[in-house]
């Protein structure tokens, strides 16, 4: 028998501990595989969605590569540490430590080419699958299916590398350990593990304060609480696992009555245990799980700002000629001319924009160019575009901040803004509020969202007050046309911009914005950004089950022999099938619910970025993981108790 030989009946006869390692890493694999189908498909080359793709696809085998990378390292040596005594019998007949460190190499390095074969060939099978999945996502009408050289190298490659770096490592990970300590390894008495009151305190004060900092921050804090709150949910998740849980089943040992309660005896005693030893196991299930959740449950509601589009973008196409621009007459009656042609009838509407300068009241600093609408101006794009308007009619110096886009108002409530706009004299315009609805789309004035004492686009004011302010920056004229159906419009003015928008700072005489093709690149962009998001968060969801799995089937050993001795004593199946029953529950979904716990306070605070409410979307999103957990969980229990059953037979 050759060496090579040797180490493939190592492997094959640990088979049921490499399965789940395995398949997690073959179906990662897949979908690595899978994201390159898509990548260097010429079909999705010619579509105006193919940056979009480009980038997601290239960030999702990013962010999955890296977590890979983590996650076979981890689990290259969880099994080297189950097999101790295996190694040990090794050595002891004469195995050097070179052969040893070749033996694990080429382990790994079959298991790993395993996967890979097996995952490009699943991608193979599934990759028109996907490809029909993704055109109904992305939008494109048909996607064929391309293998190309590129996608086959990239995948084979990357995969080779990787591992090959974890073969070179993990061999090393057994280095120092003399032969009575790995024939010790699973055997040697367990001391009691003990829990510390004061690190299971500060668990508790570190989630508590993570959680209430989540719930009570607001868009201007965000960003800046993000950072902390996430290190201390990690930290405080750690010790609740490594000490708090083992404390806590201290105490319940203590209760007599419930401790000598039929055999919990058995489970709370064999939990404090597993606790301990799982610790690290449980505390990166509910990270991963964490990261998943979130992950899905964002792009998931992000979606629901499509519904909110137009209110961003109340005119079917947007114009605003810059102050002198001398294509405006023939800009105008080419966009009118092609919605002609595709049968709609646009309704028109044009006002004038005044660029003033103004210095915000009480500083010193340089004035800067704002935009001002009237409020009649306002009014009729607001009647033209079908919504209700109520604004209470402004008089003086008082002003309305012009919103850009619904999201905007999360960051408008802090105000008002006091300037003096800078004319002959100086005139006071004060802000007390903003518009209930976009009048011009973000990007088209000359303002922009700019940071002035607050997020402002620009100013409405009255007609009054209006007709005083000098324009000393110039006088832009804003058209816009209205249809019954903005959709229809994609492609409409492609000369003009053909990304569908062309921003005022770009230099050009003019901005415009096309609702129809905005809306198919928006609406693609976060069906992108969705189906991404449950690539990436399935790999990790699978990586977290595979992590109970080998863990519970590293312990199935000395489970068996546990067991055993039990039965002699007179521990029925029933009794077993409790007992396991209530450990495998405890392992399998105290880090579910912790993370969909951790997901939730998380969501409370991404929800101050949003206008609208994303509650359903995250629910929805949350109870679909549970439930994929919780058959997880019937399954793994149903072929364990079989395996432990086996030895009391």
């Amino acid at each position: 028998m050759s060496f090579l030989q040797f180490a493939y009946r190592n492997v094959s006869r640990n088979k049921r501990t490499y399965a789940a390692y395995f398949l997690s890493s073959a179906f990662s694999v897949m979908i690595f595989f899978v994201c390159m189908l898509f990548i260097f498909n010429p079909g999705i080359r010619e579509s105006i969605m193919y940056p979009i793709v480009m980038q997601t696809m290239i960030t999702a085998v990013c962010v999955m590569y890296l977590f890979l990378f983590f996650f076979v390292l981890y689990s290259v040596g969880s099994f080297l540490a189950s097999r101790k005594h295996e190694i040990g019998i090794w050595l002891m007949h004469g195995m050097t430590k070179r052969q040893l460190h070749r033996m694990i190499f080429l382990e790994n390095m079959l298991i790993g080419t395993g996967a890979v074969v097996a995952g490009i060939a699943s991608g193979l099978v599934t990759g028109k699958l996907f490809l029909m999945i993704g055109s109904l996502v992305f939008g494109v009408p048909s996607i064929p299916f391309r293998l190309t050289w590129e996608a086959f190298a990239l995948t084979t490659g990357a995969f080779a590398v990787l591992f090959l770096i974890i073969s070179m490592c993990t061999s090393g990970l057994l280095r120092n350990l003399s032969l009575i300590e790995l024939f010790q390894a699973g055997r040697r008495t367990k001391l009691a593990p003990k829990g510390s009151a004061w690190l299971s305190a500060t668990a508790v004060v570190l989630i508590i304060a993570a959680y209430g900092f989540a719930a009570t921050t607001s868009v201007s804090d965000l960003y800046v609480r993000m950072l902390p709150v996430t290190a201390m949910t990690v930290a405080g998740t750690y010790l609740l696992y490594n000490h708090a849980g083992v404390w806590l089943v201290e105490r319940l040992q203590k209760k007599r009555g419930l401790f000598w309660k039929k055999t919990n005896i058995v489970t709370l005693s064999n939990l404090s245990y597993r606790l301990k030893d799982h610790s690290r196991m449980l505390f990166m299930v509910t990270i991963v799980s964490t990261v998943s959740f979130c992950a899905v449950g964002v792009s998931a509601s992000i979606n629901t700002l499509s519904e909110q589009f137009h209110n961003d973008y109340p005119a079917a196409v947007s114009y605003l000629a810059k102050d002198g621009n001398p294509a405006e007459g023939e800009h105008l009656q080419s966009i009118h001319r092609e919605l002609l042609a595709k049968g709609l009838h646009p309704r028109m509407l044009q006002f004038p924009v005044k660029n003033i300068l103004v210095a915000p009241e009480g500083s010193g600093s340089d004035p800067e160019v704002l935009s001002v609408i009237s409020l009649s101006s306002y009014e009729r794009a607001v009647r033209m575009a079908g919504l209700s308007y109520g604004e209470q009619p402004l008089t003086g110096s008082d002003a309305l901040a012009m919103v850009s886009s619904e999201r905007d108002r999360a960051f408008m409530k802090a105000r008002p803004l006091a300037v003096h706009a800078v004319t002959g004299g100086r005139l006071h315009i004060k802000e007390i509020g903003y518009t209930r609805h976009v009048a011009v789309p973000e990007h088209m004035l000359r303002t922009g969202l700019r940071q002035m004492d607050g997020y402002t686009n620009g100013l409405v004011v009255s007609d009054e007050l209006f007709g005083r302010l000098e324009s000393r920056a110039g006088i832009d004229r804003y058209t816009a046309f209205y249809v019954d159906d903005f959709r229809k419009t994609l492609g409409v003015a492609n000369t003009l911009a053909d990304s569908g928008e062309v921003r005022f700072n770009e230099n050009r005489g003019f901005s415009i914005a096309v609702s129809g093709t905005l809306y198919v690149l928006q609406m693609g962009a976060y069906r992108a950004m969705l189906f991404a998001a449950l690539l990436i968060g399935t790999v990790f969801f699978i990586a977290a089950g595979s992590f109970l799995y080998f863990r519970l089937y590293a312990d199935l050993d000395y489970d068996r022999r546990q067991y055993a001795a039990m039965a002699k004593l007179g521990l029925t199946d029933k009794e077993l099938s409790r007992i396991v029953t209530r450990q495998l529950a405890l392992l399998f979904f105290v880090p579910i619910v912790l993370a969909v716990i951790h997901s939730s306070f998380a969501f409370i605070a991404l929800q101050s970025l949003f206008y609208l409410s994303i509650a359903l979307e995250m629910g929805f999103v949350l109870l679909c993981f549970f439930s994929a957990q919780a058959m997880y969980f019937f399954f793994i229990r149903f072929h364990y108790l079989r395996n432990v059953r086996k030895k009391l037979l």
